[in-house]
Formats: C-alpha cells, structure tokens, sequence
C-alpha cells in the first residue's frame, strides 16, 4: 500500500488536492504516513486509509471510495448544471439593467439638452425683451426731446430778436442824431410793439417723466420654481395591483383595480408620474380592450376598463416595460345576470337604515378599512365627515408639494406649511385662500424646507425650518421678524407654543426637544438619541404615521388617554397624514402630504 508518488494532502492546497484527484493521483492519509486513502466513512463523511478503518473509524460503516466519488461526482454534475442553466437569465438580467443604464443616460443627455435649449430660448427672449424696452425707452425720449427742443428754439429765437431789438433802439437814442433817430423811429416802434404782443412758449410742452418699472418678484419665484424633475423609484416587481377586476368582469360595465408602486425593498412610492402601460387582450388575441390610466399623484393608479364580450382574457400591466408582480394576470369576462350575489349586498338590505331623511351622528365603531376601496363595497358604511378638502400637486396659489405642518389661529385662520414650495399658505376656516409669503433661500427671512408652523398668541405665524436649522417667526402678515434656534438646532421638524409664549420645538435630527423664550433665548432643552426614558428612537409622530399611510382614520383621546372619537376618512383615505390642527370653530384639520392638501372634518361624537 506504500506509494511514494501519492499526493499528500497536509502538504498541498485543497486545489491541488483536488487536481490530485481529478488527475487520477491517489490521495495519501494524514494520519498514516505513506498509506492511500482507499475508504470513505459515511458517518464522517471523510476519506481514510486501511489502518483508520481498523483504528477511530472501526465501528463506522466504511465504503470503497470509489465508489463514493462516482456518487458524488453526479451530485455535483446536477449542482453544477443547476448553476450553469442560471447563466442564460444572468445574461438577460445583465443585458436589461445595461439597456435600462443606457436609456437612463441617454433620458438624462436629452433632459439636459432640452433644459439648454429651453433656458437659451428664454435668454434670448430675455434679451429681446431688453432690447425693445431700450428701443422704446429711445424712442420715448426722442420724441419728448424733439418737443423740448423745437420748444426751446423757439424761446432762443425770440429772446435774441428782444436782445437785438432793444440794443439797436438803445444805439439810436443814444448816439443817433435827430434825423436818423425819426428816420427809424416808427420802423423800430412797430418792432418792438410787435415783440411785447408776441405769444411765446413759455410754458413746457413737454415733462421729464420717464421711469420703467420692471417687476421681478413673481418672475424670480417662477425661475426659482422653473421646471420640474419626473421620476420615481418604482419597479415592478415589487409593485402590486388589486381589485375583483384582475380576474373577473361583467360585461358592459366599467371595471377598476388599483396599482400600488413599490421601490426596490418594497417601500411605497408617494410621487405619481411612473410610466404604466395596461393590455387587455382576448384569448384568441382577436380583440383588445381599452384600459384609462388615472395617476393618482400619491403613488398609486387607478385602472379603469369595460368589455363589451363574455370571454377569457389576458390582462398585463407593465411598469417602465416590466411586467407587474403577477402580470399577466387571467380574466374572465360574464353576463352581469350571471355574476353571484355579493354577501355585502345581502348584509345591506337588511341593515338598511331607517327612514329617518336626515345624516344620523353614529357612535365611532371600528370596521375594516382598504386603499382599494374602489373595487370593494365596505360592510356597514358611514359616511365621512370630511367638510372640505384644499389642494392638489402644484406650485401656485391653494396648490401644494408635500404639504407638512398645519396649525389654526383663535382668529379663524388655517396656516399651513408648503415644505416643497418652500412656503406659507394662509386660508380662512372655510378654505377660501388668504395669502401666501415665503422665498426659498438659506438667509434669514427666507424658507428652505419649512415643516413645522404654529400661531402663538398674538397672531405671530411660528415656523420650523428643517433645512435652514432654525426656527422662524414672522407676523401676521407674513413679514419677517426673528429667528431663533440657529447654532443649536440641527433639524426642526415640529413647533408648539405653550400658553407662557415659550416656543416649544421638536429637533428630529438630534432627538430632543427645546424650549426657547419668544425672543430665542434657550429656556431648556430635554432628550437624546436612545431607547431609555427621556430619549427618543429619532421618529416624530409624523413619521410614525408615514409608516402605515393608506389606513389612517383620525381618532381623538381625552387628556386621560381615553378614547375619545373617531373621525372617519375612508371614502377619501388619507396617505401621508403629517398635521393636524383643531379650527377656531370646532373643526379638525389635516395636512395630508401624500394627496398634497389639506382636509377639515367633522367627527363622531
């Protein structure tokens, strides 16, 4: 059994080893100097010499190796083309994200290129505006001049004719004889008659105004505003769709199942914009049915379709050209009188409510809720208190971009902080628009990312700048005051004011709480960073509300803990809820930054 070629495998590499084999080299024991590994122990699961049967692995169950290594050898044969036969979709994998690098770069290039193009055009435009007003501005003066001018020539002329006249009478009554001073006597008489009735132009034709107002604060705030950037992280594979209609449609009726976008790590996408195509194809793919997209702006998508023949059907939605988790999805198309009889419609009838005419104020009851509750009919509704709603996704007056903090005045005001638009917006307690202040920038006075805003006691708007670092105090009127906090804050996000005029505000990034006198001198400040009392996780209520945004109902507690009511938000659910404020006339406000507005309700009581 002594081979002096064997390889030795304490003296080599598990590579070399492993070439050993392969080269068909017998393999030497580690244990037994000079004797090959002949045997293969399956309760050790190791290759072994003749004397280690005989010794340690004597009561084992010991196998020529062999034997073994054929067995082995397969099982690794079927491990390995399991791994090869992944390699097609590596490659396909590979050339998509290469393709989706690409057409993100080439968008980026055209993006770019239309943002030249678009800022020279207005540079020029610029430049011709300037141009004409120089022009006419010319133009304007010119002809005033030519009015001055033709005006003052005019008084010249006949100030010298008076000048000249009077000198010559004067040279003849002083050194003219007798005889020349009668021979122009009545020549130089009609002269000067003629000069003292003379209507000169004394007064101006003309005035010297000439001002040129061009008014730059609205056309500065829209170029700070100019053009808007559209994406969003959405995939999908992560993203999913809902509703009856994914597998089953009466015909001639409208049907809609709702997209929920997703990023990578299946977190919600809270900004519209993606690019959702849908298909709807019969099995036979001689008819296609029309689908109608609704973007939702909150990250979310209503698809809407009818089919006109009882059939099955293949349904696809693709986001940016991939087909959604579960797509495409299997349809069946049915007669509406075939359709079952829903059990909701049946619990309906008979909790139907009493003829009483008028809307019924409910104790607060809690019932499932759904984001998809337009495919759904809800068991036992109530109806929403929601009074009004304000806003949509914009930049202009009523219209918001992740609308944040909310607070109300005693004197009947809502005022509300337009984080995105880097504003404050004013309304009355029945939503009418009042005013708007605010100009993006890190100065004092201006606004960077303002997310927390209060109303202290005399009218004063409060507002927390995450951003700028610091806490702003403004007038009613929206002109700037103070800022307090700078040097000390390192991320404002909520503000309060006590009944002492303390300003009371939460710093999210440093995870504590500071109390400021009204005129920034530092009263306290409590908490930091942790799990313990007295310390915070870094998440502020806004936040703890972002993480389940699609089923926020609003509900009250007294000062006790005890619950209180509920308001209900179903039939317009909230996404995003980031305020909330109680009106000076009994109402309950809500900034809901992902439907960019801000809702007033009643509640049940």
């Amino acid at each position: 059994m002594d081979d002096p070629e064997c390889s030795r495998p304490e003296s080599c590499s598990v590579l070399e080893s492993v070439s050993a084999a392969a080269a068909g080299k017998p393999l030497c024991c580690p244990n037994h100097e000079g004797k090959v590994m002949e045997f293969y122990c399956e309760s050790c699961e190791t290759a072994m010499c003749l004397d280690c049967t005989e010794g340690e692995h004597q009561e084992h169950v010991t196998v020529p190796l062999q034997d073994v290594v054929e067995q082995h050898k397969a099982a690794l044969k079927t491990q390995l083309d399991a791994i090869l036969s992944r390699l097609p979709q590596l490659t396909i994998s590979i050339e998509l994200v290469s393709e989706i690098s690409r057409q993100l770069n080439e968008g980026k290039n055209k993006a770019v290129a239309e943002i030249t193009s678009t800022f020279e055009e207005l540079e020029r435009a610029l430049h011709q505006r300037k141009t004409a007003l120089i022009t006419d501005l010319e133009n304007i003066c010119s002809t005033k001049q030519k009015v001055l001018q033709a005006q003052l020539s005019s008084l010249l002329q006949g100030k010298e004719h008076i000048q000249s006249s009077c000198s010559f009478t004067e040279q003849a009554l002083s050194h003219g004889s007798a005889t020349e001073v009668l021979l122009v006597q009545k020549q130089m008489s009609e002269r000067v008659t003629a000069l003292a009735r003379h209507d000169f132009p004394e007064r101006p034709h003309e005035n010297a105004h000439l001002d040129c107002q061009v008014e730059t604060e609205g056309l500065r705030r829209s170029i700070q505003n100019l053009g808007v950037l559209l994406t969003t992280a959405a995939v999908a594979h992560t993203s999913v769709a809902t509703g009856e209609g994914l597998r089953h449609a009466a015909t001639g009726q409208i049907q809609t199942i709702t997209v929920t976008t997703k990023d990578k790590d299946g977190e919600l996408v809270r900004t519209g914009n993606a690019v959702l195509k849908a298909e709807i194809m019969s099995a036979d793919r001689s008819h296609v049915a029309e689908a109608e997209i609704t973007d939702n702006k909150n990250g979310t998508y209503e698809v809407g379709y009818t089919l006109r023949s009882e059939g099955e059907y293949t349904f696809s939605l693709l986001l940016y050209g991939q087909p959604l988790r579960g797509s495409p999805f299997r349809l069946r198309a049915i007669k509406p009188s075939d359709v079952p009889q829903s059990p909701d419609d049946v619990k309906r009838r008979v909790k139907s409510p009493s003829g009483t005419g008028g809307h019924i104020r409910q104790k607060a009851v809690r019932r499932p809720s759904s984001m998809y509750s337009t495919t759904k009919k809800k068991e036992n509704p109530i109806e929403d208190e929601l009074i009004y709603r304000v806003g949509s996704r914009g930049r202009e007056k009523g219209e918001f971009t992740n609308l944040q903090g909310i607070s109300a005045s005693c004197s009947g005001r809502v005022v509300v902080a337009d984080s995105n638009n880097q504003c404050i917006q004013v309304f009355s307690n029945d939503g009418q628009f009042k005013m708007r202040f605010g100009v993006r920038g890190r100065s004092p006075g201006q606004l960077q990312r303002p997310t927390g805003v209060t109303v202290d006691m005399n009218g004063d708007i409060v507002v927390a700048d995450y951003d700028n670092r610091w806490v702003s105090i403004f007038s009613s009127d929206g002109k700037f005051k103070n800022k307090i906090g700078a040097g000390r804050l390192m991320g404002p996000k909520g503000v309060a004011v006590d009944k002492n005029g303390h300003i009371i505000t939460v710093d999210n990034k440093a995870c504590c709480v500071f109390i400021f006198q009204s005129n920034g001198k530092l009263v306290t400040k409590f908490g930091g960073r942790g799990t313990s009392d007295r310390q915070f996780a870094g998440e502020t209520e806004a936040s703890i509300c972002n993480k389940r945004p699609l089923f926020n109902s609003v509900r009250l507690f007294r000062l006790t803990g005890s619950f209180l009511s509920y308001i209900n938000t179903s039939a317009d659910p909230l996404y995003g809820p980031q305020g909330l404020a109680l009106t000076s006339d009994g109402h309950v406000a809500v900034a809901d930054s992902g439907n960019h507005c801000f809702k007033v309700y009643r509640y049940l009581q």
